[in-house]
């Protein structure tokens, strides 16, 4: 399987996304600017559909 974090977390930085603190497991919290919110991403994405998820999550209207 693909591994998509990279990826993801890339395409968030490139749209004013910012990291905020370590979750739960190996999830994330990062805040978007674009939503205003702080969101959560999983810290190994395995599949296109949860990459794609998660951009949506931040209001990013990208796609891998």
């Amino acid at each position: 399987m693909a591994d998509y974090t990279r990826r993801v977390k890339s395409i968030l930085r490139e749209h004013g996304c910012t990291f905020v603190r370590y979750g739960k497991g190996d999830h994330e919290r990062w805040y978007s600017p674009i939503t205003k919110e702080n969101f959560s991403i999983d810290g190994k994405i395995e599949s296109r559909i949860s990459a794609n998820k998660q951009l949506e999550d931040a209001g990013v209207k990208q796609k891998v």
